[in-house]
């Protein structure tokens, strides 16, 4: 009953903030925008439009952000009905029902189901999210470094191993993305490191233009790849079609699968590394297997984009668990998210729950690190809304306005943009050069199968992971024994090792069944 209190309260100090309320509309439709766009994401979408976090406050900037997270996982379902290619990784499974159902005659009512599974998913994930990070926030409120290495340590581990087609390419892209961040001055001793005698490299390798570089401009370097071989081809939308509708029956006959998925999606989504694309195959998979028509399967059937959009969007909310509860980005997008809370000061953890907490804007008012989160939580469920009524009722349109735009202009203009976003971050040319540099890494890490997604997690967490270790070395007398000693540690690293063989048993019993 506390935390419903809270959200009644994070409501009021939403509506409060009419930036925040237009950020969070605005987020709905822009998320909707990107992810149709084949191959741009989510992650790309925030990673250009994170410099803009810099001039908003705390809950417009982090709202904004966050929705466009959700949105951006239901718009990659456009482009995977209407063009036959996902518009992000979590709607590749959309796609094998969805597009045979627009080429015969019935995109309304494909995109109208992928809208009503994915707000119905979402708002699963978002209340387990609200009641699980606030009964979870109470147990690690107690945690110190001992503890907190720990879990970075198995949560490099576990994402190393789990993101990606290999265990050893996975723990590569991983340590890459700690030594990346190891880059600048030692905060302990104060001594450069890895900085090449350049004072620029003193502060380290900036955030911002690092994701626009992995998440925009390699994804931009692989369009223009494609741009001679492919183009989007429009699934023949028209004005009227028949059984081009979503009956309510139909709806109500979707509950119980779409509860499923919701479920499924949702405890997916507390693992940290696994993620939508991960959620929505395992979701296909398992109604496919429960279907009485499993030979309609991949013909166009509407349960085929229910089950995975179900979900794909469920994983939204419980993937910001791991964040909020223990500083542990559980996704990309929740990496993203990190890199804002810091930005205005905000330190995520057990203690952003706490009343004591308090947060100064630049303006002058003040409020609980409590309080901003349930706002937060208040925007997510507003922009879930939001993004559901402009799907449900504009997706049709979107899709053909985006399959009028010529891909040889679009991607152009949003290299630009992201050259622009990477400048604007701190006025530095060094970081336009950044971008470009690890959007040629980022570019060569996905074509061969090394794992982006880890290598920005693990930058992100090699800071704070290193500062653990040494805090709990000076704090102990047994030295590295100390992490074996504690029973939460150990508890956390057992659990990391016991990932990796599951995980290597897995790929073993994959390559017998291949070979066989």
């Amino acid at each position: 009953m506390e935390a419903f209190a809270d959200l009644i309260g994070g409501f009021q100090m939403l509506f409060s903030d009419p930036q925040a309320i237009f950020f969070t509309l605005l987020a709905a439709f822009v998320g909707i925008v990107f992810g149709a766009l084949p191959g741009l994401t989510a992650s790309a979408a925030i990673a250009m439009l994170l410099p803009l976090s810099f001039y908003l406050g705390p809950l417009p900037a982090l709202a904004f952000l966050y929705v466009i997270g959700k949105s951006g996982r239901y718009g990659g379902s456009i482009a995977a009905i209407l063009f036959n290619t996902p518009g992000t990784a979590a709607s590749a499974a959309t796609m094998m029902d969805g597009h045979p159902m627009a080429k015969r005659g019935q995109p309304n009512r494909a995109l109208r189901t992928a809208t009503v599974a994915s707000v119905f998913g979402d708002y699963t994930g978002e209340i387990i999210l609200i009641f699980g990070a606030v009964w979870i926030a109470q147990y690690t409120r107690t945690f110190g470094p001992t503890e907190y290495f720990a879990i970075y340590l198995m949560a490099f581990v576990v994402i190393g191993s789990v993101v990606g087609k290999s265990i050893v390419k996975g723990l590569l892209s991983t340590i890459l993305g700690a030594l990346v961040a190891l880059i600048g001055t030692d905060v302990i001793t104060n001594t450069p490191r890895l900085t090449f005698g350049s004072q620029d490299m003193r502060d380290g390798m900036s955030l911002v233009p690092l994701l626009i570089g992995v998440f925009v401009i390699s994804e931009i370097i692989i369009q223009a790849e494609r741009m001679g071989k492919e183009t989007l081809v429009d699934a023949g939308l028209a004005d009227e079609h028949k059984n081009d509708r979503l009956s309510f029956a139909e709806v109500r006959r979707l509950i119980p699968l779409m509860f499923r998925s919701s479920v499924m999606g949702s405890f997916i989504g507390m693992m940290p590394g696994l993620g939508s694309s991960v959620a929505c195959f395992v979701a296909y998979g398992e109604e496919k297997r429960r279907a009485a028509n499993k030979d309609k399967w991949g013909k166009g059937v509407i349960e085929g984009i229910a089950a995975p959009e179900s979900a794909n969007n469920a994983v939204s909310g419980p993937s910001m668990i791991p964040l909020l509860t223990l500083g542990v980005p559980g996704s990309t997008v929740a990496a993203v998210l990190i890199g804002v809370f810091l930005i205005h000061g905000i330190q995520v953890g057990p203690l952003l729950f706490s009343d004591s907490n308090m947060i100064i804007t630049d303006t002058g008012d003040f409020f609980s690190s409590r309080e901003l989160v349930f706002a937060l939580f208040a925007a997510g469920l507003l922009g879930i809304a939001a993004y559901g009524i402009m799907g449900f009722w504009g997706g049709p349109l979107i899709g053909k306005t985006i399959a009028r735009i010529p891909p040889n202009y679009l991607y152009p203009f949003i290299f630009l943009t992201a050259v622009a976003a990477s400048y604007s971050a701190r006025a530095s040319i060094l970081d336009v050069a950044i971008a470009l540099l690890f959007g040629v890494i980022g570019y060569a890490m996905r074509r061969t199968d090394f794992a982006p997604a880890a290598f920005v997690i693990a930058f992100v967490l090699a800071r704070p992971m290193e500062e653990s270790f040494r805090q709990a070395l000076l704090l102990s007398d047994d030295g590295a024994l100390i992490f074996l000693k504690e029973p939460v540690a150990g508890g956390f690293l057992a659990v990391g090792a016991l990932v990796v063989i599951l995980r290597i048993i897995g790929q073993r019993r994959q390559g017998r069944t291949v070979a066989a």
